[in-house]
């Protein structure tokens, strides 16, 4: 979801990871419609943890009902007040991760218009690659949009649509978008569901007392006792409407041409949770065999495999256990911290990882240490976690990576760093890049050895399986907003307090 024309990063670690910046969720047709968005948002929680928002419909009441929040899920939608203003049987919700400077209330989805056809609520995982193109477009037309999300442009192509049904009028508009999404939009009586013609952002589809359900990952489908169903088919839509009898009527169609399947590798290097199954594999056997590939290609002699935790933990368990060496937890986190809460003053801002990480000195004093990771991005955070391992006692720190070098930014809901920013592209070599961060060695994983990991088989580079243009340069659409310097542009946009 791009907020903003430009992404800036941090300077402090939170600048240093990968966010994908939402997940959704939506149910029809049950009396538990606002309490089962509000535990599958819970579990999706991972995917964005700075606003989140419900929109029901009431069939008695005959009107929608919206509750927008900053902050996590669980700070707000456990009230059983706050529930209790979000009544009916059918419900979409959105769990989002902002851009540095667009915290605000205005940009939280689901997005919601009254329309001719009546009203609707949208809400979006991924970005749209000509959204900013689309936008300029309808606002010279004289339209007026209020938020900075391109979820709004949707609603805008919605509304002008010419076809009588509000299902059609959504494919209609869907099919005007690029880039890589997963929808979902609530009318009075309809739940949608929408997957980019390449599947580039996962969605999956479950079902609950005979009801159905739409969510970005198998995971919020276990928290509420749901089955899983399928998988949206990328470039489908799945039509899900309430019938007078309390029955729903299910209808699929294509809303584009028919293109090879890419899902997003990122999904399985690190967005997604290890419990999920993206495209029909689990995400922890896919990780943990990303770590048995690395030990393979990059071997060294160590005393200890230590995970950067959370993400690089599987990872470390699959190096361990194809290289004979031990693991332990050398790196302890602390979960209850997010964003580094205090930073009056640069000697304050240096305790920054530590208030995530802490080094667990028993398994790390004189021994040769092996880090296992998931990803490095800009390399601060490695640069800071090398060297609490050898304040803590370590003969030797060696870095491996269970994912290739990110060369190149992302285009399709991944917020990423200006390509210059990115640590493969500051150094000439390897060598170099451990210097920097103050390893004794450093590797990453081949491009083929994360595909071998996630789907069985090395890169076909004449037809590529997955999404990988961070890894390879290799786009899988158009960027139609980056080419014609769309991105480069100011959203005029009234500061909010909300």
């Amino acid at each position: 979801m791009n907020d903003t024309a430009s992404r800036k990063v941090n300077d402090d670690i939170d600048g240093d990871t990968l966010h994908e910046e939402c997940g959704v969720f939506g149910i029809l047709g049950h009396s538990d419609a606002a309490a089962l968005t509000a535990l599958g948002l819970h579990a999706l929680q991972h995917r964005g943890q700075e606003a989140a928002g419900i929109v029901t419909f009431d069939d008695k009441g005959k009107q929608f009902h919206t509750e927008k929040r900053m902050g996590l899920v669980g700070d707000h939608y456990t009230d059983p007040a706050t529930l209790a203003k979000l009544p009916g049987e059918m419900a979409i919700g959105h769990t989002r991760y902002s851009t540095t400077g667009e915290v605000a209330l205005r940009n939280v989805q689901p997005l919601f218009a009254e329309l001719e056809v009546g009203g609707i609520a949208i809400a979006h995982n991924g970005n749209f690659t000509n959204g900013l193109t689309l936008r300029r477009q309808i606002i010279s037309t004289g339209a007026i949009c209020q938020s900075t999300s391109d979820t709004e442009v949707v609603l805008h192509l919605i509304a002008r649509s010419k076809h009588p049904s509000s299902s059609d009028r959504f494919i209609d508009a869907i099919r005007q978008m690029e880039g890589g999404y997963s929808m979902l939009a609530m009318t009075r009586t309809k739940l949608i569901a929408a997957r980019d013609p390449i599947g580039i952002r996962p969605l999956v589809m479950g079902e609950l007392d005979g009801k159905p359900i739409f969510c970005s990952e198998t995971c919020a489908l276990d928290i509420i006792g749901a089955k899983y169903v399928r998988d949206v088919e990328h470039g489908e839509v799945i039509i899900c409407e309430l019938q007078p009898d309390g029955s729903v009527l299910i209808d699929s169609r294509k809303a584009s041409n028919p293109k090879p399947e890419r899902l997003c590798l990122f999904e399985y290097v690190y967005f997604a949770r290890p419990d999920s199954v993206v495209g029909g594999r689990s995400v922890y056997v896919a990780r943990k065999n990303m770590g048995m590939n690395l030990a393979k290609e990059a071997p060294v002699d160590g005393d200890v495999v230590v995970p950067v935790p959370d993400g690089g933990t599987p990872a470390a368990l699959g190096y361990a256990q194809q290289s004979g060496i031990p693991f332990e937890y050398g790196i302890i986190r602390n979960h209850y911290v997010g964003r580094t809460f205090i930073e009056p003053t640069q000697s304050i801002r240096a305790f920054g990882v530590k208030l995530k990480h802490s080094a667990n000195r028993a398994m790390i004093e004189g021994k040769r240490v092996i880090l296992v990771d998931d990803s490095i991005v800009r390399g601060t955070t490695s640069l800071k976690i090398v060297q609490m391992i050898r304040d803590a006692g370590a003969k030797e720190v060696h870095i491996r990576v269970a994912s290739p070098m990110i060369y190149y930014p992302d285009f399709y809901g991944i917020d990423t760093p200006d390509a210059d920013k990115l640590l493969a592209n500051q150094y000439a070599d390897v060598n170099d890049m451990a210097k920097y961060i103050g390893a004794d060695s450093l590797a990453f994983l081949s491009i083929d050895g994360l595909y071998r990991a996630v789907g069985g088989e090395e890169r076909n580079n004449a037809r590529p399986q997955f999404t990988d243009h961070y890894f390879t340069g290799d786009y899988p659409t158009r960027l139609l907003d980056k080419d014609g310097e769309a991105v480069g542009g100011k959203l005029a946009v009234i500061a909010s307090n909300g």
